[in-house]
């Protein structure tokens, strides 16, 4: 009888071992390091964190909270790590990894009021010029939403790249872009998720820009998304022209595309150099700092009153 319990004993541990996932990475120091900026550099809350550190690397850490240069440390997976916070994806591939590297030094949580929402962000681009004003404002955006303690997809834009005029590459493409986020968003359901399709065409980096805001004329909850965005540039315009109060209504094949096989809400930004700014167009400077706030601002109001409205 002891035998046979003895041998369930072991049977239920070794099984609930191999149910455990692995707790911790490792990383080595380098040079300057302590704990606090390992931890942050790797995307980790410092103050939260510690104590598991501390706890992993008991048997390497000797003297107060001093790291060697050159050692191994076991860094513990975390959900709040902005490493898992802040995700690219590959579309064609469905490959994720994370967003920031080198950066995550230098970010830190500054709230939690975005914490029940999941963005997804998608650029395009007809330019390098426009890939590389379009890469860095989509960046600043994602950092300042994680920061804010949203969770954020940026959809890589590598399969937008070789796509030329062909319109069954550029449908094939839109097909890749709704897998990829229609798989995650069933993965988030019951949180609040939006998607912001940003296109880019001539931006110069020197003139003054165009931008019109676009939604999906049966969704709702796009067209609040939307308009709380052009509210905010709309304040900011260095245009006098009056601008419409409504925003705009898909009306390209792609974007309709998106619309209607998505399944969060879509609001589609469209930026172009200034030419003669129409009505429902809004004139701003190209900031990409500031660009990217007044981007970051509209979307975060969205969020705000719809939680306020509930």
């Amino acid at each position: 009888m002891k035998l046979r319990l003895t041998l369930i004993f072991w049977v239920g541990a070794f099984a609930f071992l191999l149910g455990q996932e692995v707790e911790y990475y490792h990383v080595v120091a380098e040079q300057g390091d302590g704990i606090f900026s390992l931890l942050r550099k790797q995307g980790l809350d410092p103050a939260k964190h510690y104590g598991e550190f501390l706890e992993l690397n008991s048997d390497k850490i000797k003297e107060g909270t001093a790291l060697k240069l050159g050692e191994k440390y076991k860094i513990p997976y975390a959900d709040d790590s902005f490493k898992k916070k802040g995700v690219l994806v590959e579309a064609v591939k469905d490959a994720e990894a994370p967003i920031f590297d080198k950066e995550l030094g230098q970010m830190s949580l500054k709230s939690d009021r975005l914490k029940d929402a999941v963005y997804y962000l998608i650029a395009e681009n007809s330019s390098e010029t426009d890939k590389s004003f379009v890469k860095d404002v989509s960046q600043r955006i994602a950092a300042e939403l994680m920061m804010n303690g949203a969770q954020v997809y940026v959809v890589g834009d590598e399969i937008m790249e070789d796509l030329g005029a062909e319109s069954e590459s550029t449908e094939n493409a839109m097909g890749d872009y709704i897998k990829v986020i229609n798989k995650r968003y069933i993965q988030n359901t019951g949180k609040y998720q939006r998607v912001l399709f940003i296109r880019a065409e001539n931006v110069s980096g020197s003139g003054n820009m165009d931008v019109a805001v676009y939604h999906y004329n049966k969704s709702a909850q796009g067209q609040r998304f939307a308009e709380n965005i052009q509210h905010v540039f709309k304040e900011n315009s260095i245009s006098n022209t009056t601008i419409d109060e409504a925003s705009l209504i898909f009306e390209d094949m792609n974007s309709l595309y998106l619309a209607r096989n998505i399944l969060p809400a879509i609001s589609l930004l469209t930026i172009e150099s200034t030419k003669n700014t129409s009505k429902s167009k809004i004139s701003l400077k190209p900031n990409k700092k500031e660009f990217a706030n007044l981007i970051s601002n509209g979307i975060i109001n969205d969020y705000v009153d719809l939680e306020f409205d509930n």
